[in-house]
């Protein structure tokens, strides 16, 4: 497989045969997200010439073209325009989650930030593409490459607010339950380049920008011809931000961390005047999507096509508590195969969201994991009832939480495996340590960086009901 490394392991143990059903179809459908893959199949330079899709530059034109980006698919788009432009590349800055061996960059400087919690590296190069920026003019290109990820990495919050700051104001909201768009209304509103700011800056000097983007935004529609640039472009920091001050607000209200923040953190935003909102519209900036969140379900029901194996896309909106996503799943799964409702089996559910773990106590954690770790374990508690249901549910960039995985997968055998070994799901569950539950058994998910970023992918599958099961 190119992109699951460690497929052999996974195989090892639980119901082999739908197992590899399931793992075949998330490698497939990895491999067809690659960005490297994407921006190559429509970038590229004909002499001084840079073809874009359907647009084009005069690279002989411009006295510099800079690369800048952020991102967990940072590596493989960053490459893609580095290796692309050769020559013409004046400098990049590229920020990523991970740095793979595999890595090969010609003029780049690669940065390793934080995530989910920023880090000091990544400030340091955050500042630095501010540097870039201010020493910049009419005459300058930049190209970013910009993926989920952006607001922890390219971490550089405005004057008056410490990086410690924005770092205990992303430990705090992640921990209270809110959505991924709540969260960021709060970190754009603090930051010196995301929501929109990176794009200002570059705006304000009079530079051109071309910002290649992936959404991982629930709610955004499949992608469409990839070749024509996309209006409709929005947030993270090369794009006009749909978040407001009004947002920031309403979040530290309703998830009530007032007094969990940091004082500068709620003081400010609670006190900001409209010189403090976010740039809602950048007219003249250049920009081509190359996926979406749906985009991975839709390639996933292709795959499944191709394998004769019936497939629906359930939800590519799932958002909520991961364990409640689970025990739906596995529920969803005894309903298919007991009664044929609402399809028959053999079939694969597939969808594709943002599921969340909502920790109010840190002191209870006691291990490691993440949502889609959490969702397989909460998963396999119900779906021992279902015999032969799979679940793979992982971050399709490659990181699940604080374990390096990218998630988790189980079947209707893992409870007892799991048992067998001394380990307790439902304790794993309450201490937040799914990672070294499905590790006992050989059921985590590892694929190191994928070169996508289309937060959560879960894969079902239920067999028939067979005299051999």
């Amino acid at each position: 497989m190119k992109k699951i490394r460690n497929s052999e392991d996974i195989l090892s143990s639980g119901d082999v045969e739908s197992r590899r059903i399931v793992l075949h179809i998330a490698d497939r459908t990895l491999d067809r997200l690659d960005s490297y893959r994407r921006i190559t199949s429509i970038m590229r330079m004909e002499g001084s010439v840079l073809h874009i899709g359907t647009r084009s530059w005069d690279l002989s034109q411009k006295r510099n073209v800079y690369l800048v980006g952020a991102g967990k698919a940072c590596n493989h788009m960053a490459m893609a325009v580095d290796h692309i432009l050769g020559d013409y590349l004046t400098k990049g800055i590229a920020i990523v989650k991970i740095l793979e061996e595999t890595d090969r960059f010609n003029r780049t400087e690669v940065f390793v930030g934080g995530h989910p919690l920023p880090n000091e590296e990544g400030h340091r190069a955050s500042r630095k593409i501010i540097e870039l920026v201010e020493q910049s003019g009419p005459q300058d290109l930049f190209i970013a490459v910009i993926s989920g990820g952006s607001s922890a990495l390219m971490s550089c919050p405005i004057d008056g607010i410490s990086l410690q700051d924005e770092i205990d104001t992303t430990d705090v909201l992640l921990k209270s339950g809110a959505g991924i768009v709540e969260i960021n209304a709060v970190r754009r509103h603090i930051s010196a380049l995301n929501g929109g700011m990176l794009a200002k800056r570059i705006q304000d000097v009079g530079a051109e920008l071309i910002g290649f983007g992936i959404s991982d935004a629930v709610g955004s529609p499949a992608t469409g011809d990839i070749a024509v640039p996309y209006a409709a472009y929005k947030s993270t920091p090369i794009g006009p931000d749909p978040t407001t001050l009004d947002d920031a607000r309403a979040t530290i209200v309703n998830r009530g961390v007032a007094d969990r923040l940091p004082k500068t953190v709620v003081s400010y935003l609670m006190n900001a005047g409209p010189e403090a909102e976010t740039p809602k519209a950048f007219p003249h900036n250049t920009y081509f999507l190359l996926n979406t969140l749906p985009d991975s379900c839709i390639y996933a029901k292709e795959v499944c096509e191709e394998m004769g194996i019936p497939a629906i896309i359930v939800s590519s909106f799932l958002e909520g508590e991961s364990r409640d996503a689970g025990t739906f799943f596995a529920s969803m799964a005894r309903e298919i195969q007991t009664y044929g409702n609402p399809v028959k089996a053999p079939c694969v559910l597939l969808s594709s969201g943002e599921v969340t773990t909502q920790i109010l106590d840190s002191s209870v954690i006691k291990g490691r994991g993440g949502p889609g770790q959490e969702m397989a374990v909460s998963f396999a508690i119900t779906a021992a009832k279902t015999s032969g249901a799979c679940l793979l549910s992982i971050d399709s960039e490659g990181t699940d939480g604080t374990a390096n995985v990218a998630g988790g997968i189980t079947d209707s055998r893992s409870l007892k495996l799991a048992a067998d070994k001394g380990v307790s799901f439902f304790q794993s569950l309450r201490e937040h340590s799914c990672f070294e539950a499905l590790e006992a058994i050989n059921s985590t998910v590892f694929t190191g960086n994928t070169g996508t970023n289309l937060c959560d992918l879960n894969i079902v599958y239920v067999p028939a009901l067979t005299e051999g099961r």
